[in-house]
């Protein structure tokens, strides 16, 4: 059975993407922990990062940092935080966010369910900066 982000991945389910490739999307978190929070998510279901080869890997951190570094640029923050863990959705997705303080790496903190209006604007802050970036 596909899982979540394979649905978002495939467009069954509706998702704010800010980057796309063969091996991997981007798409803000419905629930985000901080504005722009993102997932790094490869096309691939793999249920663990520990049985990820390296090369994907490599490709997905390359991805998380380039993410990382727009969302520096777009909001107002000390540094950016990655998250791996693995336990809400059995497919491999690095949680990747804007941060001030270890408080915004408290999961069970997260915003209610945002609406794909209310993810757009922090959305194209992300996508502007990583058109920069290019």
């Amino acid at each position: 059975m596909a899982t979540i982000f394979t649905k978002i991945i495939n467009g069954e389910i509706p998702g704010t993407f800010v980057y796309q490739d063969d091996v991997c999307v981007a798409f803000l978190d419905v629930a985000p922990m901080t504005e722009g929070h993102v997932m790094v998510v490869p096309r691939e279901e793999i249920s663990h990062w520990i049985d990820a080869d390296q090369d994907l890997l490599n490709h997905l951190m390359k991805v998380a940092r380039q993410v990382g570094r727009a969302q520096q640029e777009a909001f107002d923050c000390e540094r950016i935080g990655m998250l791996v863990v693995g336990y809400e959705v059995p497919h491999l997705h690095i949680h990747v966010l804007a941060t001030n303080s270890m408080d915004d790496f408290d999961i069970s903190d997260r915003a209610p369910m945002q609406s794909p209006a209310a993810l757009a604007g922090p959305a194209e802050k992300i996508r502007r900066a990583l058109e920069q970036q290019s």
